[in-house]
């Protein structure tokens, strides 16, 4: 079954055009498929049908009839899972570069969730059938600790404390040229980027993002200058230290899509690593903190 969505439009939207509004708003839909329900009239403003290139006024509401979603079949697949630690509750593991944590178009075979329908055989059912046991994801090319829910219990108490800014979630980075301070906070507001969909950036219809780094060391000089950091989020938005890092004139090493023009090509993409996850167990209460060994191309980059 379809389901309705409404959409209320505000000041800072005014001017724009509806289908860019709506690709800000539906950030799972191409602007093709957006333009497409625009065509068949599955899209109205003020309850009326519109071009895609109609400019959004303030107040104006915007009602999408979303079609039904076809659910492929998710296999369980052999695929070997570094395991940091593992009970009836939850699951933490070291994630290798180059898996995607859940399937999405083009993706349906050898991600994380396809591992885990293997090795776990229940998860938690929340995030549904594409992504069960997913609390939350690293990027295809960033490895690391992740944790995994085997059960709702788990899952709502996993998010809760993600949302609530309670869990512990430290990266090692190696970015471009020196950073100069020891230390600082990039304190910056994330959203979709207007023309490139595929990339965020700081911008103030974003979200909230605060990222505190540490330098852990410094290498070379000018052009050839390298820093090595470690990263703390606070809050965890799509790409987020890349784009902060990026923000303040340090893009890291070997990312495709924020660090173009890298003399060094950090092998497999953005040389970001989850090194310490830390969080309260969902059933017993404890605090827990697990640390995952940084890949071994990633020491020798160091």
């Amino acid at each position: 079954m379809s389901s309705m969505l409404k959409i209320y439009a505000d000041k800072a939207d005014v001017g724009m055009r509806l289908d860019v509004f709506l690709k800000n708003e539906l950030e799972n839909f191409s602007r093709n498929m957006i333009q497409r329900m625009i065509i068949y009239e599955q899209v109205l403003v003020n309850g009326d049908a519109e071009r895609a290139g109609r400019k959004i006024k303030s107040g104006d509401i915007i009602t999408v009839d979303i079609p039904a979603p076809v659910v492929p079949n998710i296999k369980a697949e052999d695929i070997p899972l570094d395991v940091l630690f593992e009970d009836e509750h939850i699951l933490v593991l070291n994630k290798p570069q180059g898996m995607v944590v859940h399937p999405a178009p083009g993706h349906y075979s050898g991600t994380l969730v396809n591992a885990l329908l293997f090795h776990c055989g229940s998860l938690s059912g929340i995030n549904g059938v594409l992504r069960p046991g997913i609390v939350h994801r690293l990027d295809r090319d960033t490895s690391g600790a992740l944790v995994v829910a085997k059960n709702d219990i788990a899952h709502t108490s996993l998010s809760q404390q993600m949302a609530a800014h309670e869990a512990l979630r430290k990266y090692h980075a190696l970015v471009r040229n020196t950073v100069k301070d020891d230390g600082g906070i990039v304190n910056e507001p994330i959203g979709r980027h207007m023309i490139d969909r595929k990339r965020m950036t700081v911008t103030q219809r974003g979200k909230p993002a605060t990222t505190h780094y540490m330098v852990l060391e410094r290498y070379g000089q000018g052009n050839s200058a390298y820093t090595y950091i470690e990263a703390l989020l606070v809050t965890g938005r799509t790409h987020q230290i890349r784009v902060h890092m990026t923000h303040i004139g340090h893009p890291l090493l070997g990312d495709p899509v924020y660090g173009k023009g890298s003399d060094i090509r950090f092998p497999g993409g953005q040389a970001l690593h989850a090194k310490v996850l830390g969080f309260t167990h969902p059933h017993t209460g404890e605090y827990m903190e697990y640390e995952a060994a940084l890949p071994e191309y990633f020491l020798k980059y160091i």
